[in-house]
């Protein structure tokens, strides 16, 4: 049982306040994007066991079955599986999606064949693993996910009355839905860069105006306008717009799987995901686009997002179901002055996360870890251990095995 010391990455979309209130330290003034709870290469977390820090994924190298669980090794190898996360979103991340686990080895497979190194900006695969995702919204949140129906969009599109998107409003009409969304997205992502420009400038300008109004796609409307204020011109924004915009609730959830695009536009929350780096993107960003891969990845398919709300089980944990076995993420929500302990069950690793009030972690020999707001701990499979807390939420990531 561990406390994990870890690294905030400072990307450009990330806000400069939320996790430093959550932790209660005093904002440098620069942006926290996000903050990484695991053994990810890129930012691993440190645990020090009497000997100094050292990154987690070494220490999980020296015993991995101890550590992991057997089950674990055998099905993930000796490495951990997920990636826990805190994201404070205060403008949006690039629109993206995500391959399969047989497009990820293929490409992996491909790009490394071809002797592209794999920290080159032009490389689109960075491992071999898919990258499956979960967010759970600490604030109010806001993102996009997932196509819109082509007529609900060729509404949208029609109502902003620019004459470069009826080609686009009228191919939503007239062609079958995958058809319709693959050429449209495809026309988008191709377009010469100043007409794109200057459709995006206008499209913009009327979404802001209709913003202002009452009517069905309003809030769409104001959030579009915002991606647009963040990234005039780019080309994205119309991609953005073939998109769902959705609201999330604290304590509301969203599954992205495979193929699915989206962006998440505002907000803070937690996320976990299967420990990969493999990411596509469609817009909204000055990286890499490799457009026929995206192409090949993207599922076209219209889809309501589905927001998740977490089910408790008899011992008091709430589970947010997804259907992959690289995480599994709960929470326990423990009232004033509670006293009653949740059992946390061995044989697999778990990362522990306090969101709110304090945690006491307490292991089968009497040690305890008190874990306030942004703290965490690492309970390695072999380890029994107890959770209480006061006025606490505490996120549990584990795996599904």
């Amino acid at each position: 049982m561990d406390r994990l010391a870890n690294t905030v990455r400072p990307y450009a979309w990330g806000s400069t306040t939320a996790i430093p209130e959550l932790l209660g330290t005093t904002p440098t003034g620069e942006p926290q994007a996000e903050l990484w709870m695991g053994a990810h290469p890129g930012a691993p977390s440190r645990v020090d066991r009497g000997d100094g820090p050292r990154p987690l994924g070494d220490t999980i190298a020296d015993a991995p079955e101890a550590e992991l669980g057997p089950e674990t090794v055998r099905r993930f190898g000796p490495r951990l599986p997920f990636l826990l996360k805190l994201l404070a979103a205060a403008s949006p991340l690039s629109l993206q999606v995500h391959p399969d686990l047989d497009r990820a080895r293929a490409g992996f497979a491909d790009e490394e064949a071809r002797g592209i190194p794999v920290d080159a900006p032009h490389r689109t695969y960075r491992d071999a693993n898919h990258k499956p995702e979960l967010l759970c919204a600490l604030t109010p949140f806001e993102g996009l996910c997932g196509f819109r129906d082509p007529a609900g969009t060729a509404e949208l599109l029609a109502a902003l009355d620019v004459d470069s998107l009826k080609p686009y409003v009228d191919l939503l009409h007239a062609q079958p839905e995958a058809d319709a969304l693959r050429e449209v997205l495809t026309a988008v992502l191709v377009a010469d860069h100043t007409a794109i420009a200057e459709t995006v400038h206008a499209a913009s300008a009327a979404a802001e105006r209709l913003a202002a109004e009452d009517g069905p796609h309003r809030d769409a409307y104001a959030a579009y306008a915002s991606i647009a204020r963040h990234y005039p011109g780019d080309p994205g924004v119309i991609a953005a717009m073939l998109l769902n915009h959705v609201r999330l609730n604290p304590g509301e959830a969203l599954y992205l799987g495979a193929g699915v695009p989206h962006a998440y536009l505002d907000g803070l929350g937690v996320e976990v995901m299967a420990n990969s780096d493999n990411v596509l993107r469609c817009g909204l960003t000055p990286k890499h686009i490799d457009v026929p891969e995206l192409l090949r990845v993207v599922r076209f398919e219209s889809t309501e997002p589905a927001v998740l709300r977490p089910e408790a089980d008899a011992g008091g944990e709430e589970v947010y179901a997804t259907p992959v076995d690289e995480f599994r993420l709960s929470r326990y929500v423990f009232a004033p002055s509670s006293e009653t302990p949740a059992t946390l069950p061995p044989g697999a690793p778990q990362i522990l996360l306090c969101t709110s009030g304090t945690a006491v972690v307490r292991a089968a020999d009497g040690t305890e870890l008190r874990l306030r707001g942004g703290e965490s701990a690492f309970v390695r499979a072999d380890e029994r251990a107890e959770l209480t807390g006061d006025d606490a939420t505490v996120f549990r990531a584990t795996v599904a095995v």
